[in-house]
């Protein structure tokens, strides 16, 4: 039961997820559901993805010493054209591992069949000085596949898109010479150890994208003056030390992540925490009340009626397509909602075009609460 409750990660509650995993139950195993396809895209873009291995020699994994850090890179892309073969979702061991770590009673190679709306191989949309990169961190437990919705979003919308999967952090990583591991970090108490590691997995992975300038598949080409991070839960929280450590990052975007690193010290750069009704001034997390007053630059505090801990995923509307009503709010609703929030920061921050959207509560989304407490 344990790793189940790692899927929601911080701030989720356990009888949320029991009630998702008994909802996904009522899908027999032995009934093959309709093929599963992630929402289209908007942007005017067809999508690249390539995967990459990166080593890092210098560090050891904090999960199991005795090896060096590793991670796999998903980089989705703005592609010239599509080529002829379609990108996985997720490997059939993948599949089998998070499905299996979560409780869920579905065919366990099922989330390899997902549909997804970017190919292989494809060349890389020519740009002047290179694409608005934005790097993605899931939540604990999660492939990094699960934010695949925002990937194909932003992408589509002509940035580039850099998806970690921390290793040992997720129940499902498939690497090269074909061995998949599984989730190892033990329990809550590690999430402050967790969000420093992974503040320097995402500066090892901005090193090798950036020295890889001109090198990277399919000609993607990468601009290092405008770089983002977002990430869902574990991934959310570790945005902030990552800003800290590294001021390549521009941006910050935490989906519904408990703050577990001190946040003792101001942030200048422009920083949005999106999440669940109850991560709200005065709510049950107190870590956004005291994260709140060392953001000392452009900021926003919004959260969304109607959603659960994961709606913030591809869970949402992957399970709206099962018959599963994982959240109050149509699944489709809020992939549309949160990549449209996504990307109306990226856009903000990495493009210099300032969205309506975050200025105030939109007639478009009135689900979407915006808070501004005192200082």
């Amino acid at each position: 039961m344990r790793r189940r409750t790692f899927l929601t990660s911080a701030a989720a509650t356990a009888t949320a997820f029991t009630a998702l995993g008994a909802g996904f139950g009522t899908s027999p195993a032995s009934a093959a559901p309709a093929p599963l396809e992630l929402p289209r895209p908007t942007g005017p873009h067809p999508i690249g993805l390539a995967t990459l291995h990166l080593r890092d020699e210098s560090r050891a994994d904090p999960w199991v010493p005795d090896e060096r850090r590793e991670l796999m890179v998903s980089l989705w892309y703005p592609a010239r054209s599509a080529s002829a073969t379609s990108a996985a979702y997720l490997t059939a061991a993948e599949s089998t591992t998070y499905l299996a770590s979560a409780g869920f009673d579905l065919p366990p190679r099922l989330l390899s069949t997902v549909r997804t709306h970017a190919s292989v191989g494809a060349r890389a949309e020519r740009t002047r000085g290179g694409l608005p990169l934005v790097i993605l961190s899931p939540g604990l437990g999660m492939p990094r596949a699960t934010l695949s919705v925002v990937a194909e979003e932003l992408a589509s919308r002509g940035y580039a898109v850099a998806g970690i999967g921390h290793n040992y952090e997720a129940d499902g990583i498939t690497f090269p010479d074909g061995h998949t591991t599984a989730g190892k970090v033990p329990d809550r108490s590690h999430f402050p150890r967790l969000g420093l590691g992974r503040a320097a997995d995402v500066s090892f992975a901005l090193d090798q994208l950036l020295s890889g300038h001109g090198q990277l598949p399919c000609g993607v080409r990468i601009d290092a003056g405008r770089i983002a991070m977002a990430g869902h839960s574990a991934g959310g929280f570790s945005t902030l030390p990552a800003m800290l450590r590294d001021r390549r990052i521009r941006a910050g975007l935490n989906i519904d992540g408990n703050f577990h690193v001190p946040n003792d010290v101001p942030l200048d750069r422009p920083y949005l925490m999106l999440g669940i009704p109850s991560h709200v001034p005065g709510g049950p997390d107190p870590t956004w009340d005291a994260t709140w007053p060392e953001l000392t630059g452009w900021r926003r505090w919004l959260s969304v009626e109607g959603v659960g801990h994961l709606s913030f995923t591809d869970v949402a509307p992957l399970g709206k397509q099962l018959g599963i009503p994982f959240q109050d709010l149509d699944g489709g609703r809020v992939a549309a909602l949160t990549r449209a929030y996504v990307a109306a920061f990226a856009d903000t921050h990495l493009r210099g075009r300032p969205a309506a959207l975050l200025e105030g509560p939109s007639p478009l989304y009135p689900e979407v609460r915006f808070h501004r407490p005192g200082p």
